[in-house]
């Protein structure tokens, strides 16, 4: 029997495999050869990882690895904003992909990954640009569900968790600018948690004031903390930084936090919610106030806000020209429409008619909204919401079409209408999976908590995770 289809192997998170690597049970390159092997097994099927470096890892895990808490343990980078030096670095992008770019330098969060230990062997699948909350890119094609493969996996981390959730790897880098941890996560049944601003460092790609923050996709509350624990280091020239919450992530997963109040939501001033998304929603409920928790129907009334929206289309149109600008850079040339799918041409041509005053407008709306959010929490400890409004679509659901080239974005607003408005706020926010359809789809629940209060959210995480045993719910591709 190989290392991949060894059961006291296959349930392991990245915590417990590096442990075996500390006692001598297993080596690094043991490790790494069953994640190639499982790679080659499952990825034909789900189409996660899009550029394999095989034989990069593999060199890696037989040379001197740093000894870090992480020391041979399998890591795969999501193909948008982290950069791992000479490796493709694509974002879903053709026209980086005909080019065949690699970037020449590690961002600051690869190099985190690095000094803990980890193996890098590849990189993952992401919707364009990371704009809808489907992985199905023209450029690499769609990334499956291992829970289901008629059904999409999520975005925009959705390789990262399907291969997670394949169970090729414990844990895989993941990126979060609008739910995009969290909305893959709640997909695939994994842990999805979204730091606060400025907690990882996000240089030098991308900055810490901007929407997105980093951290992974993953089964356990343990890896949630312990990867947060070596990645959570600022750099010179940070943007933000988030304030401290004075020990190690992990000493929250045993901390006694007596009783929270928490809000609950689970509906929206925009759209219907799923039912089975409700549900996830109310049960989990019901399970914190079984551990002493006071949950009441409560939330920030600014959620709710007909003006939000508004100033979403001027930022993210912004956002996306100046990133197809830096992509000429890199490309030593104008960017055209034929290196870019339709709705994203069409966003940057968008954000040629916004002018400067537009944009700080914009800008001051989320200031607006963010201070107006923010202040609900003085009086509670979390907010309970459903992490999606609909359960997994299918393969195709969510894509944009010749004629309605904006279809994958306004088809992932039911994926995000929880999710985005706490990357405008910088709140700390985790996806949990908690719930199961009838037809056997993850569905996940959300908990938020103020700003800098990763703690809560990992402190009550591992309460439900000890009430719920989610870790022990594997998809079926899963070993």
């Amino acid at each position: 029997m190989s290392l991949a289809d060894d059961a006291s192997i296959a349930r392991l998170d990245a915590t417990g495999l590096a442990e075996l690597v500390r006692n001598g049970e297993v080596s690094p390159t043991e490790l790494i050869e069953r994640s190639i092997e499982l790679t080659e097994r499952f990825d034909p099927d789900i189409n996660a990882v899009i550029h394999p470096a095989f034989d990069k890892g593999r060199a890696t895990a037989a040379g001197d690895l740093p000894d870090g808490p992480f020391r041979g343990v399998p890591m795969l980078i999501k193909d948008l904003w982290p950069a791992s030096a000479g490796d493709p670095f694509h974002l879903g992008v053709k026209g980086l992909k005909d080019a065949g770019y690699r970037h020449p330098g590690d961002s600051h969060i690869v190099t985190r990954y690095r000094d803990a230990g980890f193996v890098l062997f590849g990189r993952t699948n992401t919707p364009e640009l990371g704009l809808a909350a489907t992985t199905e890119p023209l450029a690499f094609g769609p990334t499956r569900n291992p829970w289901n493969l008629d059904h999409g996996a999520g975005g925009s981390s959705g390789g990262s968790a399907a291969a997670v959730a394949a169970g090729i790897l414990p844990a895989a880098n993941a990126s979060d600018g609008g739910g995009s941890i969290r909305i893959p996560a709640a997909m695939t049944g994994l842990v999805g948690l979204k730091p606060s601003r400025g907690r990882v460092p996000m240089g030098p790609l991308n900055e810490e004031w901007s929407a997105s923050t980093q951290h992974v996709v993953c089964h356990t509350m343990r890896d949630a903390a312990n990867i947060l624990d070596v990645t959570a280091i600022p750099t010179l020239g940070d943007g933000v930084v988030a304030p401290s919450v004075g020990r190690p992530f992990a000493e929250f997963l045993d901390l006694d936090i007596g009783q929270l109040r928490v809000g609950i939501l689970t509906h929206s001033n925009r759209l219907e919610v799923h039912p089975e998304c409700v549900e996830a929603t109310t049960t989990t409920a019901r399970q914190l106030e079984a551990l002493g928790h006071i949950v009441e129907p409560a939330f920030p009334a600014a959620l709710h806000d007909p003006d939000l929206p508004s100033s979403f289309p001027a930022i993210w149109a912004s956002s996306t020209a100046h990133t197809l600008n830096r992509i000429g850079e890199w490309l030593g040339r104008e960017v055209t429409a034929d290196d870019v799918e339709p709705g994203t041409w069409m966003m940057a041509q968008v954000a040629k008619t916004i002018s400067g005053v537009d944009l700080q407008a914009a800008q001051s709306g989320q200031a607006r909204f963010r201070r107006a959010v923010t202040a609900w929490w003085e009086d509670f400890d979390l907010l309970l919401t459903p992490t999606t409004a609909e359960p997994p679509p299918k393969i195709g659901q969510l894509c944009s079409t010749p004629g309605d080239p904006m279809g994958a974005s306004k088809g992932s607003i039911p994926y995000a209408v929880f999710t985005a408005p706490f990357n405008v706020s910088g709140q700390p926010a985790i996806s949990l999976p908690v719930h199961r359809t009838t037809d056997g789809l993850p569905v996940g629940a959300q908990l938020v908590g103020a700003y800098g209060r990763e703690d809560l959210l990992l402190a009550v995480g591992a309460q439900l995770e000890t009430a719920i045993d989610w870790a022990s719910q594997r998809s079926p591709m899963h070993p």
